[in-house]
């Protein structure tokens, strides 16, 4: 990444004046002036590996071994909260709206499947949504006939800055690009000035287990509970094994200080991303399930006054699509990285069952094929499938949008429990009930779409 373009003149008055305007916490103009003044000084956010250590997987508890807390987990049930992160637009998906109400399994949401488990346990959910989601959650939870309906607050935002001149960005075509969503790491703040957090301790609760809304292998662990209850640790953070797919994304590491840091991919220096993606170097990857004791969270921000994360600055379009629109920086942080703010924090290796995200519509075949098990409030692998769900690689053309993906499974998913990968490649449309088997490539090399018929089953590699 560039450094910033440095012009020499101060703008921050004017984005504090910005922030007032918009009715923004004093804390979170507090916490963007001092993102602000790093990226005057010249700070990028770039964490360098010369200042960072490796993690030994000694260093990790493995979640394997905690079935014994599990009482302690139950009883603390009724302290503790799931705090849902419900920010993200589909947009990557080809959707407008929140990513939480796509369609997953039988009609049901990620929303429906979140509010059906927790409400099977009388867990209390809240929602932390954006300014893009906020309206179509509330609208979709009016209309759901629910009546323990989650309790909702919301996410900050803050003012892009213009790349060159480092001034409060602005476009007339649409005022709403002016801000960006200050990333998850938000949350910690955004707890507090709602007076979330507040309303929460008032209620005897105490331990908040934070996941992203598309991850559907994040439950409310019990195990996981008593071991974080009984060891009163202040901050978990729940880290897999790195597997080639996974080098990308943000990897535990400790700082030469000794604490534990997460650094994500955007803070590495261009010089050392090979560093970063080697899975042998680095073993372990933030899941974005996190643990969090709500009493200690509350001291730290009213101690230092602003929760002021490792920042992440990064460049974009102001319009994303329009590639001739100003460039701008977005400072973003990542929850994950308050895991440097707690002396006492850990991690903990959990299988990957707890970790199957929908970022793309391949992940999103997996998951309402009939190899993942939504049934009951109960949610999983099916037992042919031992740990994995088959991966899948789909051509973007045709697959990459929810619209056109759907248009080409009319009749639902293929049977995939026996398919250890799948790669389609051209237009190809599928008929009812499809199994494919094995490692299979589905190929179309022509102009036109191609149909696979009822009752087929296809393994190896297959031209059309």
């Amino acid at each position: 990444m560039n450094k910033p373009c440095h012009s020499g003149h101060h703008h921050l008055p004017a984005f504090m004046e910005k922030m007032k305007n918009e009715g923004l916490p004093g804390l979170i103009i507090d916490t963007f002036a001092g993102y602000y003044n790093n990226v005057l000084s010249g700070e990028t956010g770039l964490i360098s590996d010369k200042d960072i250590l490796p993690v030994k997987s000694s260093e990790v508890q493995n979640s394997n071994t905690l079935s014994s807390y599990e009482k302690t987990g139950t009883r603390a049930l009724t302290k503790a909260v799931m705090l849902v992160l419900n920010g993200g637009l589909g947009t990557s998906m080809g959707l407008k709206g929140p990513k939480s109400l796509i369609e997953v399994k039988k009609e049901k949401t990620f929303l429906d499947i979140i509010m059906e488990r927790t409400g099977a346990k009388n867990i209390q959910l809240v929602l932390m949504n954006s300014f893009n989601t906020h309206h179509d959650t509330q609208l979709f939870l009016s209309k759901s006939g629910c009546t323990n309906l989650p309790m909702m607050f919301l996410q900050h935002k803050f003012p892009k800055i213009f790349k060159t001149g480092l001034s409060p960005a602005l476009w007339q075509k649409n005022p709403d690009l002016e801000w960006n969503p200050p990333g998850h790491g938000d949350i910690y703040a955004a707890l507090y000035t709602s007076g979330m957090i507040e309303a929460l301790l008032d209620k005897g609760i105490e331990f908040a287990f934070i996941r992203n809304s598309d991850n559907l292998g994040a439950t409310m662990d019990t195990s996981l509970l008593g071991y974080f209850v009984k060891h009163e640790i202040p901050f978990m953070m729940e880290v897999a094994a790195r597997t080639p797919a996974d080098s990308k994304g943000g990897h535990l590491c400790r700082h030469n200080q000794g604490h534990l840091m997460l650094r994500e991919i955007a803070q590495c220096p261009e010089q050392e991303r090979d560093a970063f993606v080697d899975i042998g170097r680095y073993g372990f990857f933030n899941t974005n399930n996190l643990w969090i004791n709500l009493k200690r969270l509350k001291e730290i921000i009213e101690n230092k006054k602003m929760l002021l994360l490792p920042m992440i600055l990064n460049p974009k379009h102001i319009d994303s699509r329009d590639d001739t629109s100003p460039m701008v920086y977005q400072v973003e942080s990542a929850m994950g990285a308050a895991i440097s703010f707690f002396k006492d924090a850990v991690a903990v290796q959990v299988p990957r069952s707890r970790f199957f995200p929908v970022k793309k519509c391949a992940d999103l075949m997996a998951v309402r094929s009939n190899c993942f098990i939504v049934s009951n409030g109960q949610v999983g692998i099916h037992e042919g499938k031992n740990t994995e769900l088959p991966r899948i690689d789909l051509d973007m053309k045709y697959y990459g949008k929810i619209d056109s993906f759907d248009k080409r499974f009319p009749n639902g998913i293929p049977d995939l429990i026996h398919c250890e990968t799948l790669k389609i490649e051209g237009d190809v449309r599928f008929g009812k009930n499809v199994t494919i088997r094995g490692k299979a490539v589905i190929k179309n090399t022509q102009q036109y779409q191609a149909f696979i018929e009822d009752g087929k089953c296809i393994e190896g590699n297959i031209l059309l």
